[in-house]
């Protein structure tokens, strides 16, 4: 079978491809296995996401849903799958804060629309090529702000006011609801990480995460800890998605959100092609990258238009659809149906769901986003390491986008001054 590098650059979904080529019952098997141990992992991993980007815990499932399916069925890759990413709980935050409920869900519409301009136009490979060491910096850089955001829920701490979105006046605040710590609430979510990390060395095939936060909700009800949970804070989750609706647009609105539609339109465009390429590596084929952002922007539309959130590749679901043996986008596809099933079925038991146990998952979902070693390999070298740095801290204190400008920036001055020097006549 050839490995796709001869269609790579076609403008048709994966999913065309497999039906051109056959889909046999043994595919179809290897399938549903490999989706009911996506949607497994995605149940916690979509709420925690929501809850720390400031939204509610059911629009992280929405996002599971509707972005995943839509990521699935018109994507470049065979083994990606789509729903809400860590990466993006920063930007999801902080606009949602500034600019309300209404700005947030038409900075995603807008963010689709631009990344359908970016694969029609074929910019897939100008995001594809931005430097290592640009991507590493700003993977750590909001791994480290994403475990600040949690904080908050990870030891039950009761701030007086808003929680700032920038990371040091957000940890002065933080130490400064120190004396309100719940020991309760920290106790659940250190012993529900410490059970992810546990099983994932241990147990590798089970679902760790799904585990860790039943067993806490189990213990929270039965012991009546006083730690909050999604019933008491959110008051649970609905039974089914909401009537699909385009969030409402005025001129102010529109070009106030123009900006934030940049970063999550870079953002998403380098998420996905990054899981797409870490697809590609581990079952040696070659994606559509050009299809793909499309997908992802067409994914964003309707993740917007149900009330979700930012939709994009997930590296570490994808390369889990591919361990659970998936062999066709219908995988993806199919994991939405079962979170769908259990929106439809099971959605009161979320109400028991502590957040601490949320903050808990987030905590191993940052060590995991945070490529260490990579980290420390490139502080080796004096100008990787000034790049790395620039784009880390600049992320951390200030924000995504201005991490990412300062970071391609550096490496475009050193990779230009490193060139030689033509001789005079040559």
């Amino acid at each position: 079978m050839p490995d796709g590098s001869a269609t790579a650059h076609l403008y048709r979904p994966k999913l065309l491809t497999i039906i051109r080529e056959g889909y046999s019952f043994d595919h179809f098997q290897r399938d549903v296995l490999a989706a009911l141990t996506v949607a497994i992992v995605a149940l916690p991993l979509s709420m925690a996401i929501a809850v720390a980007s400031g939204v509610t815990p059911e629009r992280g499932l929405y996002t599971s849903i509707i972005g995943g399916f839509f990521v699935s069925a018109l994507g470049g890759s065979r083994y990606q799958i789509g729903g809400p990413a860590g990466a993006f709980i920063v930007l999801v935050a902080a606009t949602g804060a500034r600019l309300g409920d209404a700005g947030l869900l038409l900075t995603i519409l807008i963010a689709g629309f631009m990344l359908i301009l970016v694969g029609v136009l074929r910019l897939g490979s100008l995001i594809r090529h931005i430097p290592h060491a640009v991507t590493v910096g700003f993977t750590a850089g909001i791994a480290v702000t994403i475990l600040a955001s949690q904080l908050r829920y990870l030891g039950g701490l009761t701030l007086h006011g808003s929680e700032p979105g920038h990371l040091v006046p957000k940890l002065i605040v933080l130490s400064n609801a120190l004396p309100t710590l719940n020991w309760f609430a920290l106790a659940v979510g250190c012993i529900s990480a410490a059970m992810i990390f546990a099983m994932r060395s241990f147990r590798p095939n089970w679902p760790g995460m799904l585990i860790a936060v039943t067993l806490a909700s189990v213990a929270v009800a039965l012991l009546h800890l006083p730690v909050d949970t999604i019933g008491t804070h959110f008051g649970g989750l609905p039974h089914g998605l909401p009537t699909p609706h385009l969030p409402k647009v005025s001129m102010p609105l529109l070009w106030q959100v123009i900006p934030a539609a940049f970063s999550f339109t870079l953002l998403g465009g380098v998420e996905s092609l990054l899981s797409a390429k870490v697809a590609d590596s581990m079952t040696n084929r070659k994606h559509r990258s050009n299809m793909e952002l499309v997908a992802q922007g067409i994914a964003n539309l309707a993740s917007a238009i149900f009330g979700g959130i930012s939709a994009t590749g997930n590296i570490a679901r994808t390369a889990t659809n591919i361990r659970a043996g998936a062999k066709t986008p219908l995988s993806g596809m199919m994991h939405s149906g079962f979170v769908l099933l259990f929106l439809l079925v099971a959605a009161p038991l979320a109400s028991f769901i502590p957040l601490s146990a949320l903050a808990g998952v987030l905590v191993v979902v940052c060590w995991n986003m945070a490529e260490k070693r990579e980290f420390v390999r490139l502080l080796s070298d004096w100008r990787g390491a000034t790049v790395l740095l620039a784009t880390f801290g600049l992320t951390m204190i200030e924000d995504l986008t201005t991490g990412i400008i300062a970071g391609c920036v550096l490496a475009a001055l050193f990779a230009f001054f490193r060139r030689p020097i033509p001789e005079e006549g040559a």
